[in-house]
C-alpha cells in the first residue's frame, strides 16, 4: 500500500493553509491566512473562492457538521464550524505563523521567548468560532475564548460542539452556538480536542499530558503523561476506539481508551504537526515538515512520502477513506490517494493499481487479469472463491473461475464501510444500514435493532456465517445481537446474548448445522469464551476456552479455532469438546511458542490449514497446521466413523484420538467413543461407556451419555419425561445430590425409603450423624429394610427392560406391516 501524491505547481493560497475539510468524496474546502475559503472539485480539477473572510479573522480549524446517521438517504454536509483568532490583525502576524514558529524554534530554546511573548499578546485579544454555510454565508459568529480558538469539533450526532483555546478552557456549545458549559479550565493552551465514540467524553491536550474528561460532572477523569514535548494534535476513532497523539517531541503514538500505550514511533526530524484517523479506523495519516506518512492502526508504516509542502498543519480524510488532503505551510493543499492495497486468497493476489483499476494475479500459472471500474474503488474483499468490490455507486461480484463477467448491481445507500464474506453470501455495511446479498446479487435481508449505528461497525464487532449474523452492540458492550441470515429477524426467541464483561471481538464458526452454530468472543479481560447462538427458552452456557487471548479466527473449511494467547499460538481442533468432556480439552489443543511474532500480533486469516499473522512491524508470517484434524472433521460430518478411526490409527497422535472421542460422544456413537477413549488411556470412561451399553432403555442410555458430557439437568429431564422416575432419583444419588434426590422422591411419592437407605449408608461409611432437617423429618418413624429396597429397585429395572423390549417389538411389527 502506498500514497499517490498530487500537488499543483503553484499554490492556490497566498499564505499558510491552516485547515481543510471534505464535504463529499470529491469536494474539499480549504482555509488560509490569506482569509480565503477555497472550494476544490476533484472531478473537474477546478477551484473557486467561496468567501473572503474579514481581515481580522485568521482561520485555525474547520469541521463539517456531521451527516445524519442511520437515515435512508445520506445528504452531504451543508455547514461547518470555523475556529479563528483575530489575534494579531494589527501586528500583521497570524496564528498559522505561530505554528510555524513553534516548529522552527523547537530545537532553539534561547528563542522560546518569541512564543511566550506571542502568547501573552494573543491572550489580550479575542477568539471566535463561526458557523458558516456551504455557500460561504457566515450564519453566526460567537466570541468563544480569550485568545485564539485553537480547535472545534462537532460530536457524532451533531447535537453539541466542543471548542478549546489558548485560554486553557474547554467549552461545550449547542448546535446553534449557545454556551452550555465550561467543561474544564487549565493554565496552559489546549491545542487539540476530540470526542469519544459515544459523545459522552472529551479528549484534550494539556501540555505534555492527555486528559479524557466525561461530560457527567462527577465522573472519573483519566489523565496521563503522553509525550516529552507539548502535544499538538489528537484524534479519537469511533470504530476502533483508539487514540492518536502527536507532539513537539517529534513522535506520534497510539493509545487505547484507557490510556495504555499501543505504539510509540521513532523520533522524526521535525515535530509532528498533524494526525488523523481514516473513517473506518484501519489506517491513519501523519503530517510533519515535508512529510506525509500512511500507517496501519497498530502503528507501523505503510508508506512515507516527502512532498514539498512545508509543515502539514492539518489532515483530513475523504468520507470514503480513499484519499487524504493536507493543509500546507507553503500555501499548497496536498492530495494523496491510497493505492496498491492488496488482497490474497489461496493462489490469487489482487492489487489496486489505480483508483479505478485492479490487477489479479494467479501465482500458480502467473496469469494476470486487469479489472476496470467505472468509478473509484472504495472497499474490496477476497474470500470463498469470490472477489466483492464496492465503488462509489455500484457493487461488483467476481468469481475466481471467471474474471471477465462480474455481476454488477447498484448500491442502496452511500459509501460502503465494511464487506464481510461467508460461503453462501456477503454483507455490506454503509451509513444507511446492513445489507446481505447472495453471490448472484440477490438481496436477502437487512437486520436492524434499536439504536443501531452502522458507522462504528468493523470486522471485530460484526460476524457472518451461512445462517447467522452477529453484531456487538455499542450502546451496551456486554450484549451481542443475533439474527437469522435468511430473514434478518432476531434468532430463536429473540433473546440477546449477554455477558458479564464488555466484549471486544466476536467470531461465528463457519461450518456445520444451524442448531450447532457457535460464537467465540474475547472480553475486556482478554478471556476467550464460546457459546451456542441458539436462544430458545433456557439460558445457553457461556464457557471459557482460554485466557489472555488477543486475537482469534475460525477456519473457513471446518470448525477449528485458533488464537494468540500471551506467549503461545493455540489451535482448538475441536472447541465443542467443552460441551462434551471438558477434562480432555487440553488433549485436543495444539500449542507452539508465539514469541517470534513480537508484541501485539494479529491473525489476518485462517484459510484451509494456513494461518496468516501480521506482526507489529507489519510483516506477514504464515503458519501451517496439521491437515489431519480438518480431514477428521470432514469424516465425522459425513458419519464415516470407520474412516475416522483408521485416520487416527494412521496419524498416531493423542490430539486426534481426543478429538475423535469428543466428536463421537457429541454424535452419540459410543462404539467409536470407546475406541478413542481407550487410545488416550481414559480407562474410567471406557468402563462407563461399557456400562451405558448394558442399560435397558434408549432413554437411560441417552441420559448417561449426557452425564458423561456433564449435562446433569438434561439427563434428569429425559428420564422424567420418559416416566423413569427411579432412574432420575438414582443418578442424583450416584452424584451425591442428596437434596435433589429426596425432592424428586417426595414429589413423585416413590422411593423415599430408597433415598433414605442410600443416605444412611453414605453417612455410616464416614461415621457421621444425620443433620439435614428434611432427611430427619422423613426418616422419623421409618425403618430401613434393605431387602425391600433392593426388591423395589429390581422391579424398576425389570419394568424398564420390559418396556424397552415391548417398544422394540412394536417397532418391528410396524416395519413388517
Amino acid at each position: 500500500m502506498r500514497l499517490k501524491i498530487s500537488l499543483l505547481k503553484e499554490p492556490k493560497h497566498q499564505e499558510l493553509v491552516s485547515c481543510v475539510g471534505w464535504t463529499t468524496a470529491e469536494e474539499l474546502y480549504s482555509c488560509s491566512d490569506d482569509h480565503q475559503i477555497v472550494k476544490w472539485n476533484l472531478l473537474t480539477s477546478e477551484t473557486s473562492q467561496i468567501v473572503k473572510l474579514p481581515d481580522d479573522i485568521y482561520p485555525i480549524d474547520l469541521h463539517w457538521f456531521p451527516k445524519s446517521l442511520g437515515i435512508k438517504k445520506q445528504t452531504q454536509a451543508e455547514s461547518f464550524v470555523l475556529t479563528s483568532s483575530d489575534v494579531l490583525a494589527e501586528k500583521g502576524c497570524s496564528f498559522g505563523v505561530l505554528l510555524s514558529l513553534l516548529v522552527f524554534f523547537h530545537h532553539t530554546p534561547s528563542l522560546s521567548c518569541v512564543v511566550v511573548t506571542f502568547q501573552k499578546r494573543s491572550l489580550r485579544s479575542g477568539g471566535k468560532f463561526h458557523l458558516i454555510s456551504k455557500l460561504g454565508r457566515v450564519e453566526k459568529s460567537v466570541e468563544a475564548h480569550c485568545g485564539a480558538v485553537l480547535a472545534g469539533r462537532w460530536n457524532y450526532e451533531g447535537t453539541a460542539l466542543v471548542t478549546v483555546g489558548e485560554d486553557g478552557q474547554i467549552k461545550i456549545w449547542s448546535k446553534t452556538g449557545m454556551l452550555r458549559s465550561t467543561l474544564a479550565q487549565q493554565g496552559t493552551p489546549v491545542y487539540s480536542v476530540a470526542w469519544g465514540p459515544d459523545s459522552e467524553k472529551v479528549l484534550y491536550t494539556a501540555g505534555k499530558q492527555l486528559i479524557i474528561k466525561p461530560l457527567q460532572p462527577n465522573a472519573k477523569v483519566l489523565q496521563w503523561k503522553a509525550h516529552d514535548g507539548i502535544i499538538l494534535k489528537v484524534d479519537w476513532n469511533s470504530v476502533n476506539d483508539l487514540i492518536l497523539s502527536a507532539g513537539e517531541d517529534c513522535k506520534y503514538k497510539v493509545w487505547d481508551s484507557y490510556g495504555r500505550p499501543l505504539y510509540n514511533s521513532q523520533p522524526h526530524e521535525h515535530p509532528i504537526t498533524s494526525v488523523a484517523w481514516a473513517p473506518d479506523g484501519e489506517l491513519f495519516a501523519v503530517g510533519s515538515f515535508h512529510t506525509l506518512r500512511l500507517c496501519d492502526k497498530t502503528g507501523w508504516s505503510y508508506a512515507l512520502e516527502k512532498p514539498n509542502t512545508g509543515s502539514i498543519f492539518n489532515i483530513a480524510w475523504s468520507i470514503d477513506g480513499t484519499q487524504i488532503a493536507g493543509a500546507c505551510g507553503n500555501g499548497h493543499v496536498v492530495f494523496a490517494h491510497v493505492v496498491e492495497q492488496r488482497w490474497e486468497w489461496k493462489n490469487f493476489q489482487v492489487t489496486l493499481t489505480k483508483r479505478r483499476t485492479m490487477q489479479v494475479r494467479n501465482v500458480l500459472n502467473d496469469a494476470v487479469d486487469l479489472l476496470e471500474f467505472r468509478d473509484r474503488v472504495i472497499k474490496a474483499s477476497l474470500n470463498y472463491a469470490h472477489l466483492v468490490v464496492s465503488t462509489s455507486l455500484q457493487c461488483y461480484v467476481f468469481s475466481t473461475k471467471n474474471w471477465n463477467t462480474p455481476l454488477i448491481f447498484d448500491l442502496k445507500e452511500g459509501t460502503v464501510s465494511l464487506i464481510l464474506q461467508a460461503e453462501r453470501h456477503f454483507l455490506l455495511v454503509d451509513g444507511g444500514g446492513i445489507y446481505l446479498y447472495s453471490y448472484e446479487g440477490r438481496f436477502i435481508s437487512s437486520p436492524k435493532f434499536p439504536g443501531m449505528r452502522t458507522d462504528i461497525l468493523n470486522a471485530q464487532t460484526v460476524s457472518l456465517s451461512n445462517d447467522t449474523i452477529a453484531i456487538k452492540d455499542k450502546a451496551d458492550e456486554k450484549v451481542i445481537f443475533l439474527f437469522e441470515a435468511s430473514t434478518g429477524k432476531p434468532l430463536g426467541d429473540g433473546k440477546l446474548l449477554s455477558h458479564k464483561n464488555e466484549i471486544l471481538e466476536i467470531a461465528l464458526d463457519q461450518k456445520g448445522l444451524t442448531n450447532d452454530r457457535k460464537i467465540a468472543f474475547i472480553d475486556k479481560n482478554r478471556d476467550l469464551y464460546i457459546t451456542s447462538v441458539k436462544r430458545f427458552g433456557k439460558e445457553e452456557q457461556i464457557i471459557k476456552l482460554g485466557t489472555m487471548v488477543h486475537t482469534l479466527a475460525w477456519s473457513d473449511t471446518c470448525n477449528i479455532l485458533c488464537g494468540l494467547q500471551d506467549t503461545r499460538f493455540t489451535v482448538w481442533y475441536y472447541p465443542n469438546t467443552v460441551y462434551v468432556d471438558r477434562d480432555i480439552l487440553p488433549k485436543t489443543l495444539f500449542e507452539r511458542d508465539a514469541s517470534e511474532f513480537s508484541k501485539n500480533p494479529h491473525i489476518v486469516s485462517f484459510v484451509g490449514n494456513q494461518v496468516t499473522i501480521r506482526r507489529a512491524d507489519g510483516s506477514l508470517v504464515h503458519i501451517s497446521i496439521s491437515p489431519y484434524p480438518a480431514i477428521l472433521h470432514e469424516y465425522v460430518s459425513s458419519s464415516k466413523w470407520e474412516d475416522a478411526v483408521r485416520l487416527c490409527r494412521f496419524v498416531k497422535e493423542q490430539t486426534m484420538w481426543a478429538c475423535l472421542a469428543a466428536m463421537a460422544v457429541a454424535n452419540r456413537d459410543m462404539t467409536t467413543a470407546e475406541i478413542a477413549y481407550a487410545a488416550i488411556g481414559e480407562i474410567d470412561k471406557v468402563q462407563y461407556i461399557n456400562s451405558i451399553k448394558e442399560l435397558p432403555s434408549k432413554e437411560s442410555k441417552m441420559a448417561h451419555i449426557l452425564m458423561l458430557s456433564g449435562n446433569i439437568q438434561e439427563a434428569e429431564m429425559i428420564l422424567l419425561q420418559a416416566g423413569l422416575v427411579y432412574q432420575a432419583i438414582q443418578i442424583n444419588i450416584n452424584l451425591y445430590n442428596w437434596e435433589r434426590a429426596l425432592e424428586l422422591a417426595v414429589k413423585y411419592k416413590t422411593h423415599v425409603d430408597t433415598v433414605l437407605a442410600y443416605r444412611q449408608k453414605f453417612l455410616e461409611t464416614f461415621g457421621k450423624q444425620e443433620t439435614n432437617k428434611r432427611y430427619l423429618q422423613y426418616a422419623e418413624g421409618l425403618q430401613i429394610d434393605w431387602e425391600k429396597v433392593r426388591a423395589k429397585i429390581e422391579m424398576e429395572i425389570t419394568k424398564e427392560r420390559e418396556r424397552s423390549s415391548s417398544s422394540q417389538s412394536g417397532k418391528n411389527i410396524g416395519l413388517r406391516h
